[in-house]
């Protein structure tokens, strides 16, 4: 506002308006993105990396196919690439789909809720806690269906997520306390499946893929049974994504925006529980897809949640089936399960962000 001052030697009734410039206003995180054009712009060119990956994913394996016979393969039943295609690789391809957007949305939301940039549904434990569930249902109930452990492996995530947000300090937490709590239950688990697999040498082959992340045994059945719980997280984590930029801001502040805490908490866990549990039921406990999509994407669109959740559907599958075509081709004419390219995938780039956020809140 300008500030009124009377001048010595004019009239009494004459005033000189001195103006003051306003100091800028710094827009809230949320709103700190880029513009709308550029955003578009970069996610039609991430759904054009995605594209390049499905076709990738359904041409490349142990035999080498061009995108024609790929196109011959899908449209026609009398192909000689038709079997490869439509009942190998095209199942094997949606399911990298699925399970990818449900880890990437999964590692976004967890972020968001425990304002931690470490936080990662497998890296804390939430994976590995579908998988004591379901390896426990598979050797002690004898269940071998997706439709029969599914619960199973919702009610593991859905446990280890409550026990890590409490363990770990809930709002009070920092990523180191986070990411040593979830170390720990996740050497616990795994260390209980394991038992368990050594235990019941008759459940042991059909497990050992499973365990360390498969896409290698998808079937279209699962396929179809997998997509509606990954499709209400997707719904779930669009919904989300206002209330929980309102909490970045702090809880008081949320609730001066219409953002009940306590609710957006538990959908939040809910939602994770959902996008996890049906994840690692269809191929098993794969780690870092949900650390490292997150942080990448926030670099592109900033922490708004309305354009990085999005963002993190198109490049998590991506990243997902990248790995398994990786798998496919390194070790060919065998393969190397995407759990494993993962791990080594990313590890250093979790290394690197112990070392950059390790000490600090998020």
């Amino acid at each position: 506002m300008g500030t009124v001052t009377v001048v010595p030697g004019r009239p009494p009734g004459a005033r000189h308006v001195l103006t003051t410039k306003s100091p800028p206003v710094t827009p809230p995180a949320a709103d700190r993105r880029p513009p709308v054009g550029r955003s578009a712009a970069g996610l039609a060119g991430a759904l054009l990396l995605l594209l390049a990956t499905v076709v990738l994913s359904l041409g490349i394996g142990a035999k080498p196919l061009s995108p024609g016979q790929v196109w011959d393969g899908l449209l026609h039943s009398d192909s000689a690439a038709y079997t490869l295609v439509r009942e190998m690789r095209l199942p094997r391809t949606l399911l990298g789909l699925l399970a990818g957007t449900a880890l990437g949305l999964g590692g976004a939301v967890m972020q968001s809720l425990t304002r931690n940039p470490l936080a990662d549904p497998g890296l804390l434990g939430i994976n590995a806690g579908a998988a004591a569930a379901v390896v426990s249902a598979i050797s002690f109930l004898g269940v071998t269906s997706f439709t029969g452990f599914v619960w199973f492996a919702f009610a593991g995530a859905g446990a280890v997520a409550v026990l890590l947000y409490a363990v770990g300090g809930g709002r009070a937490a920092t990523p180191a306390r986070l990411a040593l709590a979830g170390s720990a239950l996740n050497a616990a688990l795994f260390s209980y499946v394991n038992a368990v697999q050594l235990l019941d040498t008759a459940s042991l082959d059909r497990m050992r893929f499973w365990t360390v992340g498969s896409l290698a045994s998808a079937q279209g059945y699962t396929v179809v049974r997998v997509a509606p719980f990954v499709l209400a997280g997707l719904v779930a984590a669009l919904l989300l994504a206002r209330p929980l930029n309102a909490m970045a801001m702090g809880e008081d502040a949320a609730r001066s925006l219409g953002a009940r805490p306590g609710r957006v908490r538990i959908a939040a866990i809910v939602t994770v529980t959902l996008l996890c549990g049906a994840a690692t039921a269809a191929c098993g406990p794969i780690i870092f897809v949900g650390l490292m999509v997150p942080h990448l994407v926030r670099a592109l669109t900033g922490p708004d949640l309305r354009r990085l959740i999005p963002y993190c559907a198109v490049l998590s599958p991506a990243l997902m089936l990248a790995a398994d075509v990786f798998g496919r081709v390194i070790v060919r004419p065998s393969e190397l399960q995407v759990g494993v390219v993962m791990v080594v995938a990313g590890g250093p780039v979790f290394l690197y962000f112990v070392r950059r956020h390790g000490g600090s809140r998020a």
